[in-house]
């Protein structure tokens, strides 16, 4: 640069940072104000719902055991929804992840019958768990299976695993005190399960804002040609993810089976379309664009929040699968609006 640009340079009068002041003390028009309808428009929308049915229907509504419910019934979908974010962050699906868990309560549940050991039997469980992220993972990174098609196949085998376990009947027998009191309990005036969740979240939080192997899951699931051209090993961190998923959605049937001392073979299935919708609309939430933790929690709860309100106004029994397809839908137009706005 010549002396004449420094000069130059030094005379420009610095311009002012957006939003803030022109030299003078008074503010620029850049300035806005914003209530971060952006980012947590789902927060405000919750408060409207609780809003609305404690003036609906207050006396059953607006009581400490409703509360307690809402908050131990959906802590097993949102550790399965929390164990869902890591292969999407990644750009992967893994549709296995409700049956994994399914088969994970009917495993825990038939080697407790059996008079294995609880330590025994959890253990077990999650390696199974993670041995069958493995096998979706070496479908779709070696066999280059599209995730959607390989871990929709797993499901159904998945399926049919459980039942061949259960003899596709309910397993009642061999829960020991120990084992139940791990999914019933109270603590604090909640069930543990709720304890389990705030954990899992805080952890996968952690691991996916705060460290380097979160921005690498999200550097694959964003661009995973310009990932690999930046010398991240795409393929491993897919493997891993989907490994991370199903370990996760075995602890959540370990968790489940503890919960309700009984394992059915259908008992999986069910929990896909909420967690897929918690985290899809979560993705709208927080840091918008994005499935992220807190997003997923705060679209668990609203979703739970105005499903249990209705059910308690006297709604018919399928308004849960309506609520939650409906919210699957305008979730992702919302993330596909957001992804075209930026």
């Amino acid at each position: 640069m010549t002396t004449q640009s420094h000069e130059e340079a030094a005379a420009a009068p610095a311009s002012p940072p957006s939003g803030g002041s022109d030299g003078s003390g008074a503010p620029t028009k850049g300035r806005t104000f914003s209530l971060g309808l952006d980012r947590f428009s789902g927060l405000y929308v919750w408060v409207a719902i609780i809003v609305l049915f404690a003036i609906w229907i207050p006396d059953t509504f607006m009581t400490q055991g409703n509360f307690r419910i809402v908050a131990g019934d959906q802590a097993i979908t949102a550790i399965l929804a929390i164990g869902l974010i890591v292969p999407l962050a990644a750009g992967v699906f893994d549709l296995s992840i409700a049956g994994v868990m399914g088969f994970s309560v009917a495993m825990v549940s038939y080697q407790l019958s059996q008079g294995i050991s609880t330590p025994v039997a959890i253990v077990t469980t999650l390696l199974c768990g993670a041995l069958i992220g493995a096998v979706n993972g070496f479908v779709v990174v070696k066999l280059h299976v599209d995730s959607f098609i390989a871990t929709l196949g797993m499901s159904s085998i998945l399926l049919a695993g459980t039942y061949w376990v259960t003899d596709g009947k309910q397993i009642t027998e061999g829960f020991t005190d120990g084992f139940l009191d791990m999914g019933s309990k109270p603590f604090l005036g909640l069930p543990l399960p709720f304890f389990y969740m705030i954990a899992v979240a805080a952890v996968m939080y952690v691991l996916l804002e705060k460290t380097p192997l979160g921005r690498y899951l999200y550097a694959t699931g964003g661009n995973r040609q310009a990932a690999r051209l930046a010398g991240l090993r795409v393929e491993r961190i897919m493997f891993g993810a989907l490994m991370t998923s199903a370990t996760i959605a075995a602890l959540t049937g370990v968790v489940l089976a503890a919960k309700l001392g009984t394992a059915a073979p259908d008992i999986g299935p069910s929990y896909l379309l909420p967690a897929f919708s918690a985290v899809f609309l979560g993705s709208t939430q927080i840091r918008a664009g994005r499935v992220n933790v807190l997003g997923t929690l705060i679209a668990i709860y609203l979703l739970a929040t105005g499903v249990k309100g209705l059910q308690l106004a006297g709604a018919p029994s399928f308004v849960n699968d309506l609520f939650n397809g409906l919210a699957l839908i305008v979730a992702v137009a919302l993330a596909a609006r957001t992804a075209r706005r930026n």
